[in-house]
């Protein structure tokens, strides 16, 4: 299969059999093959932020990349932009950012004719693939301007309303909150994050693989895999991807136990403030067929739910003073919270 001139696949709902979605199901998962492979040769040691990432992508959500400066986080964003041939554009987030800095504003323009009338000057926002580096570093005043985009793919200026384009991702980053010069980021817009993944430090091997890689004469650069159409058409074969009766009451499960008016787990009552919504359960369903498709697998399985569970939950759950005073951890909850599942 050529990069340049990748092979077709078919997203349309209109495809009919089950062959041919198995057809379909494999020429994705060979060509997700090949963009972890270029991803790969830019980003080392990051795994599992690499595949959490295409997750998210493939399930047509937004992703919140935590971690401390250095870990290649902006340089991962820039690399799936280039590996996916996004139109993609980038917010440096201060605190003097304003809402109009991302969005656009409208400016008053006098024609030949001496009429005088408004034009809007789109912002960054329209974008196929929107980064925004160090998103809690923006006052929650200029946050929040990114809540309707998330959630609509639209934002509303001077009473109008203007699409995004399509597909629209954003891929936020953020510094530990105990980083001097931040802000915490709105409940209602955490929840619209699909995956809250954390990025660690690479291990030796990897870290010593990227000091020789990336100090040397000639640096690997990034390669085009897909494009949005196909990227789109992606988003839409995974919504047909089959979920047995057994996996969606584990999310269920799942999710309803991490709420503490309702759970079964000591610990999910005496510790946790407020749980999971039923977005929550929506983020696991997509998250999962997307991992399925990433392996080549017909339909997602348990597993996959005990494996996306703390990227899907971290961010829509919050611990009380009481388990904050006891040292208990949201990464802990969510391990007792899987236990019957596993």
């Amino acid at each position: 299969m050529s990069v340049t001139d990748p092979t077709p696949f078919s997203g349309s709902p209109a495809a009919g059999s089950d062959d041919r979605l198995v057809a379909e199901i494999e020429t994705l998962a060979e060509r997700m093959r090949l963009v972890r492979e270029r991803v790969g040769r830019v980003i080392f040691g990051q795994e599992a932020v690499v595949e959490q990432t295409l997750i998210t992508l493939l399930a047509g959500g937004h992703c919140l990349l935590i971690g401390v400066p250095g870990l290649a986080k902006t340089k991962l964003v820039e690399t799936l932009g280039t590996v996916f041939g996004l139109d993609d554009k980038r917010i440096q987030c201060t605190p003097d950012l304003m809402p109009a800095d991302i969005l656009g504003s409208e400016v008053l323009e006098e024609g030949q004719d001496g009429r005088r009338a408004f034009r809007f000057i789109q912002g960054p926002v329209f974008a196929q693939l929107l980064m925004a580096d160090e998103i809690n570093r923006a006052s929650p005043r200029t946050q929040s301007a990114l809540l309707q985009a998330m959630q609509e793919r639209r934002v509303s200026v001077g009473g109008q309303y203007h699409p995004l384009p399509s597909p629209f991702h954003v891929l936020a980053t953020q510094n530990p909150l105990e980083q001097e010069g931040t802000y915490p980021l709105p409940e209602a817009q955490l929840d619209r994050f699909l995956l809250q993944v954390d990025v660690g430090y690479p291990d030796r091997e990897a870290e010593r693989r990227m000091l020789i890689a990336t100090t040397g004469a000639d640096e690997e650069p990034a390669v085009q895999v897909m494009n949005g159409a196909d990227l789109l058409q992606a988003q839409r074969l995974l919504r047909r991807v089959p979920v047995g009766d057994s996996v969606i009451e584990a999310i269920l499960s799942l999710v309803r136990n991490g709420r503490p008016e309702e759970s079964d787990i000591d610990s999910v009552r005496r510790h946790v403030a407020w749980g999971p919504g039923p977005r929550a359960s929506q983020a696991l369903m997509l998250a999962i067929r997307a991992r399925a498709l990433l392996d080549g697998r017909l339909s997602p399985s348990i597993d996959d739910v005990l494996a996306i569970a703390k990227p899907v939950l971290r961010h829509r759950m919050a611990l009380n003073f009481a388990a904050r005073a006891e040292g208990v951890t949201l990464d802990s909850v969510i391990d007792k919270i899987a236990a019957p599942l596993a």
